[in-house]
C-alpha cells in the first residue's frame, strides 16, 4: 500500500497555461509528498494508487464515466465530477506536464496572439472532431505545440526556436529539491523570453489572427502526404526529416509532433493513419472555404464553431419592422443563452444596446446606458438608471429611475419619476403624479405646452405654461 500522507492535489494543463475551453478537461496530478524533494514513483506504484483512487471514487459516488487507462505511458483516470460536472483527468506525480504548462503560459508573453490563435484552433478542432487522443487524432498538447511552431516557421517570425527559450532536455531536469529545480527552468525560461522580445532586431510580424489561421490550415492542409517523411520539432523550429532523425527510429508513427520539453516523445502518437486522413481532409476543407469568396456569416461559423454553439448565436432576432438581424460578434459568454423572446418579456443583453422596437405589451428591461425608440408601449417598461427612451405614445405605465430621460408627444397613462426625471411634452392627455404623502424628489423639472390632464405639484414647485 502506498502512503499518500502529506500529498497534494496540484491542477496542470491547459488550466494553469490559460488555454482552456469551456469543453476542456481539468488536468489534476496527485503530488506524493517526499520531503523537499521530487518523488520518483515508478509506473506500477502509479497505476496502483490511481485504482485505489478509483475505488475510493466508487465509493463515495463522487464521480462518473470513470475510465482507468492504466497502459498509457503516463496512466491516467478519467471521471467527471457528480457535483461540478467537470471532466477530470488524474495522474500521479506528473510535475512534468506542470512544467510544461507554465511554459506554454509563459510563451504568451512573447506574443499574445499565441493564447488567441490556441483557443481557435481548438475550437475549431473540436467542431470538426480533430480534437480526441481517444478518438485516434490529436490531444490539445500538440494542437498547441502546431500552432508554436507556425508562429516559428511563418514569415516573419513570431516565436523563436523553443532551444533559444529553454536549452536542453527540460524533463532531464526535474531532478534533486523540487523548489530549486522549478526556480531554475522558470530563471532560465524568463531569461530567454526576455532575450527575445528585447532584439529589436527582429522583424515584426503585424498579421492578425485570421490571417494567421488561414495559413495555418495551408501549412498542415496535406499532412497526410508528407507526415511519413517530415517530422514537426518545435525545439529547433524546423521541419525535420525523420529518416535522417536516430532519436526518432525505429519508432514509426502516423505523424510527428516532437515535445520540445521532453525529447524525443511524440505528442502526436495516438493519431492513427485512418484519422489522419480525415484531418488532413478538414485542414483543406477549412482552408478552401476561408480561402472563397462564398460564404456568410451562417456558413463560416459552421466551419469554426461546434454545433450548438453555431446554433444559439445565429438565431435571428425579429427588429422593429418585421426584419431579422444576426448578431456578427456575439461575446463567447453569451453564446450560449437562449435567444431572446419579444412576447411577454424583452430582455436586452447588456450596457449600451440600442434597439427599434414594435410594441410590445409584456415586460421591457433594459439595463443602464440603453438606448431605444417604441412607437407604442400597453405594457411596463422597466429602466436602469442613465436609460434614454423615446415614446411618441405610451397608454401604460412607466416607473424610471434616478437620471431617466423621456420625450414624449403623448401620453395616456401613468408616470411616477424619481429625483433627476426631465420631461418634455407637447401634449399631455394623461396625469403625473407623486404617492400621497411623499414630497417632490428634488431635481424634477416640468416643461408642458399643454396639459389637458391634471398635474399633481407640491409647494415650491415651479412649472412653465404658455397663455391660451
Amino acid at each position: 500500500m502506498i502512503s499518500v500522507s502529506g500529498a497534494t492535489v496540484e491542477p496542470f494543463g491547459s488550466f494553469v497555461s490559460n488555454l482552456f475551453t469551456r469543453w476542456g478537461d481539468l488536468d489534476i496530478s496527485i503530488e506524493l509528498s517526499n520531503g523537499l524533494h521530487i518523488s520518483s514513483a515508478g509506473k506500477k506504484q502509479k497505476q496502483t494508487l490511481l485504482g485505489e483512487v478509483l475505488k475510493a471514487l466508487r465509493m463515495k459516488g463522487a464521480g462518473s464515466h470513470l475510465q482507468f487507462i492504466s497502459s498509457a505511458r503516463v496512466p491516467i483516470l478519467k471521471f467527471k465530477s457528480n457535483r461540478q460536472g467537470v471532466s477530470c483527468d488524474i495522474s500521479i506525480n506528473n510535475l512534468p506536464g506542470q512544467m510544461k504548462s507554465k511554459i506554454l503560459l509563459w510563451i504568451n508573453k512573447i506574443d499574445g496572439r499565441f493564447h488567441d490563435m490556441v483557443l481557435l484552433v481548438k475550437e475549431w478542432a473540436k467542431a470538426h472532431k480533430i480534437n480526441n487522443s481517444k478518438t485516434g487524432t490529436f490531444n490539445s498538447y500538440s494542437l498547441s505545440l502546431l500552432v508554436i511552431f507556425h508562429f516559428q516557421t511563418c514569415v516573419p517570425a513570431i516565436l523563436p526556436p523553443l532551444k533559444y527559450i529553454y536549452p536542453g532536455n527540460m524533463v532531464d531536469d526535474l531532478k534533486g529539491i523540487r523548489a530549486d529545480a522549478e526556480n531554475l527552468i522558470a530563471e532560465t525560461c524568463n531569461a530567454g523570453i526576455n532575450r527575445h522580445i528585447s532584439n529589436t532586431a527582429r522583424s515584426i510580424n503585424k498579421k492578425s489572427v485570421p490571417d494567421l489561421f488561414v495559413e495555418f490550415l495551408r501549412k498542415y492542409a496535406q499532412m497526410d502526404s508528407w507526415a511519413s517523411e517530415l517530422g514537426i520539432c518545435p525545439y529547433t523550429g524546423q521541419w525535420e526529416q525523420i529518416e535522417n532523425n536516430t532519436i526518432w527510429l525505429p519508432k514509426t508513427y502516423s505523424i510527428f509532433v516532437e515535445d520540445p520539453f521532453e525529447q524525443p516523445q511524440n505528442t502526436a502518437r495516438s493519431v492513427n493513419a485512418g484519422q489522419l486522413k480525415k484531418i488532413s481532409d478538414t485542414f483543406s476543407k477549412t482552408y478552401a472555404f476561408l480561402s472563397s469568396n462564398h460564404h456568410n456569416l451562417n456558413s463560416l461559423l459552421t466551419m469554426l464553431a461546434p454545433p450548438h454553439v453555431v446554433k444559439s448565436i445565429t438565431t435571428p432576432i425579429r427588429n422593429y419592422d418585421g426584419s431579422y438581424f444576426h448578431p456578427t460578434q456575439p461575446k463567447v459568454q453569451r453564446a450560449m443563452r437562449p435567444p431572446l423572446q419579444l412576447q411577454p418579456h424583452f430582455q436586452y443583453a447588456g450596457p449600451g444596446t440600442s434597439s427599434n422596437s414594435s410594441p410590445s405589451n409584456g415586460n421591457m428591461q433594459m439595463p443602464r446606458g440603453t438606448n431605444s425608440y417604441i412607437p407604442s408601449s400597453n405594457g411596463h417598461i422597466q429602466m436602469s438608471r442613465g436609460t434614454s427612451i423615446n415614446i411618441p405614445s405610451s397608454n401604460g405605465h412607466i416607473p424610471m429611475p434616478r437620471g431617466t430621460n423621456i420625450s414624449s408627444s403623448s401620453s395616456n397613462g401613468h408616470m411616477p419619476m424619481p429625483r433627476g426625471t426631465n420631461i418634455g411634452s407637447s401634449s399631455l392627455n394623461g396625469h403625473i403624479q407623486k404617492p400621497r404623502g411623499t414630497k417632490k424628489p428634488r431635481g424634477t423639472n416640468f416643461n408642458s405646452s399643454s396639459s389637458n390632464g391634471h398635474v399633481v405639484m407640491h409647494k415650491g414647485q415651479q412649472i412653465w405654461r404658455p397663455k391660451s
